[in-house]
């Protein structure tokens, strides 16, 4: 299996040894094979601690192998190699539950690709040191997993659940989690105090989903919750009762109204938004809309725009591909230019639209004076 390594953790794991980022395997040449993406978001690997740096062993070694090198038992379905003797790969073996004797010492228990529906509270009992849970691609549903099996999880920290058919987010889980991931469910809703003691959870993926409202209690106790994805969902207009601490947020391919000048009020802390494919059009935009100094990214592309709207001096990239903008406006990055007043952008794209690049004012070099790339 090929693995996606980030320029980052290249330089980390060659420097220290210590670090890999495991993304989406790639296919097409002999021994690799199509897998899941784990909802879209690298997963960092800490090889101090023993974590294993694939999700799955496939194509990798007969297994044969692993049996003849490792002393201790495995279930006869599964795989447990010995250079991570933690770990417990079950994945892709067409599993209708949970495999029998499982081992006591299993930390990372890989279950995508099966056809696994109900998780009952007795299927975990001799596990309650799991760190990691992937059960990608499966067919769970909400009536077969039991408040209890998770609950009683206390150590788990990252919960895969990835392309199942849960209509709500599981209650339950435990308060050790930092990474929840549901994407491509069925979910509507969020029981009452379901996020009530996760207060360490950095990461929650709900693209794919179908929600179109978010409650004022639906995120309570998410204190730490950083990158939030609500891509692909049934929105629209921006949803309100967000985590003020979220520092990434994604609402691509969602049917937005517009935004006001409250929508993004509060988050202080907000760094990238995506807003991609949402059919926004200029007049839906407040012109304070996007006036948050912390903001770094923000992509806009593949939407109706017909002028380039209000953005901080702060911004440094920003996506305005495929929409029907016809003139590029300086006030839109620098109300006035100055010796300190001038627009921080690196990237600006702006192909696609109704401009070519001998249009542009040639006083714009002064407001985008530190502009790495133009794209138009």
């Amino acid at each position: 299996m090929a693995v996606q390594v980030s320029v980052l953790s290249l330089v980390l794991s060659l420097a220290l040894g210590l670090m890999l980022s495991v993304c989406r395997p790639v296919c097409g040449t002999p021994g690799t094979f199509q897998d899941l993406d784990y909802g879209g978001v690298p997963l960092w690997i800490n090889r101090l601690l023993g974590e294993p740096s694939v999700f799955s062993l496939r194509g990798r070694m007969d297994r044969a192998w692993y049996r003849a090198n490792n002393p201790q038992s495995c279930p006869d379905l599964c795989d447990c190699p010995i250079q991570w003797p933690s770990a417990l790969y079950c994945d892709h073996r067409d599993l209708g539950e949970l495999p029998d004797s499982m081992l006591y010492n299993t930390q990372y228990l890989f279950l995508q690709g099966n056809n696994i529906s109900s998780l009952p509270s007795s299927s975990l009992t001799n596990s309650s040191g799991l760190r990691w849970l992937i059960l990608d691609d499966n067919r769970l549903r909400t009536d077969g997993l039991q408040t209890s099996t998770l609950q009683n999880l206390t150590r788990l920290q990252y919960l895969f659940l990835n392309h199942n058919k849960l209509t709500v987010v599981p209650s339950g889980l435990p308060r050790s989690l930092r990474q929840l991931r549901l994407a491509h469910n069925l979910i509507t809703s969020i029981s009452p105090g379901t996020f009530g003691n996760l207060h360490n959870l950095t990461i929650l993926l709900l693209q794919g989903n179908r929600f179109n409202v978010i409650t004022e209690t639906d995120f309570t106790g998410l204190v730490s919750l950083n990158l939030l994805n609500l891509s692909e969902n049934l929105f629209s207009s921006f949803p309100s009762h967000l985590p003020p601490s979220i520092q990434q947020l994604y609402l691509s391919n969602n049917s937005l109204s517009g935004l006001g000048e409250e929508s993004l009020q509060g988050f202080t802390n907000l760094r990238y938004l995506r807003l991609s494919h949402c059919g926004l059009v200029s007049p839906s935009l407040h012109p304070q809309s996007f006036n948050l100094s912390s903001l770094v990214e923000l992509d806009l592309s593949y939407n109706k725009l017909t002028t380039i709207p209000l953005v901080p001096l702060t911004l440094q990239y920003l996506y305005l591909e495929a929409n029907r903008i016809q003139e590029f406006n300086i006030s839109s990055f620098c109300r006035e230019v100055g010796p300190l007043s001038y627009s921080r952008m690196r990237i600006l794209r702006l192909e696609g639209n109704k401009m070519s690049y001998h249009l542009l004012p040639p006083e714009w070099v002064y407001c985008l004076r530190v502009l790495h790339h133009i794209y138009i």
